[in-house]
């Protein structure tokens, strides 16, 4: 199921939402995309900014095209570089998963699952994260495949 389709699970009290595409690419080119903060906007067009360093521990400013009028202020709680990275606030968290394939490329997974006490009082309002997640998971497949193309 590496296809590029996300897949969202609603609960009363959170919600998940997940994508994975196969990327015919180097783990290295990927995650040096996905930590690269000041070149995120350039090919992920999901995103209006990132701002800080994409590092353990660290804290960023994220503002997404799916909701312009708010700043995301975001931790950085796991990093293992090449593998995996977990970012995420009060509400939720977003993780990064990079597994090779036998091929020699990788599969890309994204997960956020946001939720809490309070989230059936403003689920309602957040809008559907599909549409972001696929075009995320295909902006990356494509900058990352266009990046080991010109290398090899």
């Amino acid at each position: 199921m590496s296809n590029g389709k996300a897949t969202t699970i609603k609960k009363v009290f959170s919600r998940q939402t997940s994508v994975r595409i196969d990327i015919n690419a180097d783990t290295a080119i990927v995650w040096a995309l996905l930590t690269n903060a000041s070149d995120f906007a350039r090919w992920n067009s999901t995103i209006v900014f990132i701002k800080g360093n994409i590092a353990l521990g660290e804290k960023i400013e994220l503002k997404a095209k799916i909701d312009e009028k708010r700043t995301f202020k975001i931790k950085i709680k796991e990093f293992t570089p090449e593998k995996h990275m977990r970012w995420g606030d009060a509400m939720g968290n977003r993780d990064f998963t990079l597994t090779p394939n036998a091929d020699g490329g990788l599969t890309f997974s994204m997960s956020e699952k946001i939720g809490g006490p309070i989230f059936p009082l403003f689920a309602g309002m957040l809008p559907s994260f599909d549409e972001a997640f696929e075009q995320y998971a295909a902006d990356l497949k494509r900058e990352a495949e266009l990046i080991f193309n010109s290398k090899n």
